[in-house]
C-alpha cells in the first residue's frame, strides 16, 4: 500500500470544516472527519474522487470516549502506513448569548467541553500514539492545527464562555508546543484563528438579543457591507496556512498575518 498523509478533523459536517473537508479529499490522504452527524454528501464526493473517507458520529462532549477512541484507532495503524499526521481541531459551540449568570449550566459545562476540554483529549491521544511512533523510528511531520478565534485574544460582553474556551485553546497550545519543542522529532501546533466567516454562528450572533449582547450591532454591520469570508475562502487560507513552511514557529497566530 502507498502511503498516504493522514488528516483528522474534527467538525466537518458543516460551515468550514465542511469546506475544509471538501479541500483536504485526495487519493494521497485519508482523511477522518469527527463529527455529531456524518455528512452524506461528503461521502458522495469522496467516492467520486477515489479519496479514502472515514466519518465517525461522535458526540465531541464525550470528551474521554473520543479522545479512547481516536487513541485506539491511531494504535492500531502501522505508521509506515503515513506519511504524515495531522490533527486539526475545528469544532466549537456558541451557547446562550448573554451574560454569564444568564447561561444555564448545561449549556456552559457543553461549550467548554466541546471547545476547549476536547481539543486538549483530542491532541493529548494524538501526541501520545504517534510520540510511540516516533518513538519506534517513523520519521513523518506530525502537525496540530487549533481553529481559535479573536475573541480568545479580545474579551467581548455576552461571551465569556465561547471567549474562555478559544483563550484556552491558544495558552494550551502554548504550553504543547514548549513541551513538543524538547522532544526529538517533536510535534508542531499552531492555534489559528480564522477570520471573520458567513457560518451559522454568525446567524447566531445576529440573533442575539440586543438587550443581552451589547456587540449584535457590530456583527450585523459584519454581514451588511459585506466584511464576512465565505467558508470555501476561509477553509483555503487556513489550510494554506496549515502548509506554511514556518508552521510552528508561532503557535497563537492569525490567518491574516
Amino acid at each position: 500500500m502507498t502511503p498516504q498523509h493522514l488528516t483528522m478533523l474534527t467538525g466537518a459536517s458543516r460551515g468550514m470544516g465542511l469546506a475544509m473537508a471538501r479541500q483536504l479529499l485526495g487519493p494521497g490522504r485519508h482523511l477522518l472527519c469527527i463529527s455529531r452527524q456524518v455528512n452524506d454528501a461528503l461521502t458522495a464526493e469522496a467516492t467520486a474522487l477515489g479519496a479514502p473517507l472515514t466519518q465517525w458520529s461522535q458526540d465531541l462532549a464525550d470528551t474521554t470516549g473520543a479522545a479512547n477512541r481516536l487513541q485506539a484507532f491511531l494504535e492500531s495503524q502501522p505508521a509506515s502506513t503515513w506519511t504524515s499526521a495531522t490533527l486539526i481541531n475545528n469544532a466549537g459551540v456558541i451557547p446562550r448569548i448573554g451574560p454569564l449568570d444568564h447561561c444555564p449550566p448545561d449549556d456552559l459545562a457543553n461549550a467548554l467541553r466541546v471547545g476547549l476540554e476536547a481539543p486538549m483529549q483530542l491532541t493529548a491521544a494524538f501526541l501520545r500514539a504517534t510520540t510511540a511512533w516516533v518513538d519506534a523510528g517513523w520519521r513523518g511531520p506530525r502537525k496540530v492545527l487549533n481553529i481559535s478565534s479573536g475573541l480568545g485574544r479580545s474579551a467581548m460582553a455576552a461571551q465569556a464562555p465561547y471567549c474562555a474556551a478559544k483563550a484556552g485553546m491558544d495558552h494550551f497550545t502554548r504550553c504543547s508546543a514548549l513541551d513538543e519543542a524538547q522532544r526529538d522529532h517533536g510535534a508542531r501546533l499552531v492555534s489559528l484563528a480564522p477570520g471573520v466567516i458567513d457560518t451559522d454562528m454568525q446567524v447566531q450572533l445576529r440573533a442575539g438579543d440586543p438587550a443581552a449582547f451589547p456587540d449584535r450591532s457590530r456583527f450585523v454591520e459584519l454581514q451588511r457591507q459585506g466584511q464576512l469570508t465565505s467558508p470555501t475562502e476561509a477553509a483555503a487560507r487556513v489550510l494554506a496556512f496549515l502548509q506554511r513552511a514556518d508552521f510552528g514557529e508561532q503557535p497563537v497566530a492569525d490567518v491574516r498575518g
